[in-house]
């Protein structure tokens, strides 16, 4: 399974691990929903279960991810600034539909 992130989500997600309530946790993907397909998805920190499979990102970010859900594999992390702050993550394996969380 594959991660990869972007500039501006890697210095976000790093920021978020050092706050409180952080330590120890890594961050999980995680499917919402999925549409024919494509896949909706979220974010949260989490720890792993015998379930998932802790994924190094391009970015020296760790991700837990589900490794039987077959939408998780590829997936792409992206926060942007402008003309909004929003979180972006897509799947463009999966027909590249995406989910603003």
């Amino acid at each position: 399974m594959k991660v990869k992130v972007n500039r501006h989500a890697a210095k976000a997600l790093k920021k978020m691990l050092e706050e409180a309530g952080a330590e120890g946790k890594l961050f999980r993907v995680y499917v919402t929903s999925v549409h024919g397909d494509h896949a909706h998805y979220d974010l949260k920190l989490d720890t792993p279960t015998e379930n998932d499979e802790v994924v190094k990102s391009d970015k020296e970010i760790d991700f837990i991810l589900d490794k039987n859900d077959e939408y998780l594999d590829d997936i792409w992390i992206q926060f942007f600034h402008v003309p909004n702050e929003e979180w972006l993550i897509t799947n463009p394996s999966k027909g590249g539909h995406h989910h603003h969380h």
